[in-house]
């Protein structure tokens, strides 16, 4: 089972990726039949374990890449794959690091992403297969249909996921409306959002992958998730428990450490986020601040949200106003005060109607 890409890893996926001429380079050494080590990086530290060779220090292109990986020994290019800085380089690396593998190639490879931190490419001549190593994790690098298909697949993953999600949201707002939400069911939604995330994150490192190939998946991606992170921030907004030193950015990094088993749990949610006042308890009844709700109604910025927010505390409260302590709370004008509460009017309508039909 793959793991998630860290940062690092994404940053060599996208240098690799079909399109760039390091990946043109690769291509030409597999097809070649041939095998190939290359580490991306020619700093001190790189210098340091390398062991005979020659300086070459010319401008990378596909073709030198392919001529030079004739040579037994390992390759080493420029951080940014702009130059090949040396060739025939015997690496010798720290025995003591740790590694899965079994060919002396990916041992070595390995061994220095691990020590090293810096992305190390083994081209397999036995396996026809380019594999990359950063620190402790590794990757295969597939063609671009198998690729594609992994992002079409997860694609329609996070169609139905997010189908879901936009259910539950909405049951949650009709339920804000008639003052009637517990716990479960804020923590259904935090849960949800931030599964569809996860899975859009899974997608994104395949994009990444893909290069050039994924303009196409990343536009439907972005199709699918647009507002799932702000509606997932104003949930928490509107929930997390004001008798701790919490905010929504803390709730959400808290879920981000999470394991996926443990994001099934809500006991374990509602601890991370911070949603209840007094532990977790499901059927707990717990009212909304009225953030997610307000952030609906046309041309209201950001500052009066927090005014009327900050004025009312609770959904309800602000519900119930009348467009003239509206207007003193938040000292706009009361003809713009009662088009925001007709406004709200109207999305409290909507909401029940789309439960009970």
């Amino acid at each position: 089972m793959l793991i998630t890409p860290n940062a690092s890893m994404l940053a060599a996926l996208a240098a690799v990726a079909p399109g760039t001429a390091l990946r043109d380079g690769l291509d030409r050494v597999r097809q070649s039949g041939k095998g190939a080590l290359i580490v991306l990086g020619d700093g001190p530290d790189v210098l340091e374990i390398c062991s005979g060779g020659f300086l070459l220090d010319a401008g990378f292109s596909p073709q030198r890449l392919h001529e030079v990986a004739k040579m037994d020994g390992a390759i080493i290019l420029a951080a940014d794959g702009s130059r090949i800085a040396r060739v025939n380089v015997h690496l010798v690396p720290d025995r003591s690091v740790p590694t899965s593998e079994t060919g002396t190639r990916h041992r070595t490879a390995e061994r220095v992403a691990r020590s090293l931190g810096v992305a190390v490419i083994s081209v397999s001549e036995s396996r026809d297969a380019i594999t990359i190593y950063v620190g402790r994790q590794q990757r295969p690098l597939l063609p671009t249909p198998p690729l594609l298909a992994k992002a079409n697949q997860g694609l329609q993953t996070l169609e139905q996921y997010r189908t879901r999600l936009i259910g539950t949201i909405a049951a949650l707002s009709a339920l804000e409306v008639e003052d009637l939400v517990t716990q479960r069911d804020v923590l259904a939604v935090v849960q949800r959002a931030e599964t569809v995330q996860r899975i859009a994150e899974e997608i994104e490192a395949v994009i990444v992958e893909l290069g050039a190939d994924g303009r196409l998946v990343q536009l439907q991606l972005a199709e699918l998730t647009g507002g799932i992170q702000d509606d997932r921030a104003l949930v928490l907004r509107d929930y997390v428990s004001e008798l701790s030193a919490w905010s929504a950015a803390l709730s959400i990094e808290a879920l981000q450490q999470l394991d996926a088993d443990s994001l099934l749990d809500f006991r374990l949610v509602a601890r991370a986020v911070h949603v209840g006042t007094e532990g977790y308890d499901p059927e707990a009844d717990i009212s909304p601040r009225g953030y997610r709700l307000l952030s609906k109604v046309p041309r209201l910025n950001q500052d009066t949200i927090e005014l009327i927010v900050g004025h009312f505390g609770s959904l309800q409260k602000i519900m119930r106003a009348t467009p003239a302590e509206l207007a003193l709370a938040t000292g706009i004008g009361e003809s713009r005060a009662r088009g925001i509460k007709e406004s709200l009017a109207r999305l409290a309508e909507s909401s029940i109607l789309d439960r009970y039909t």
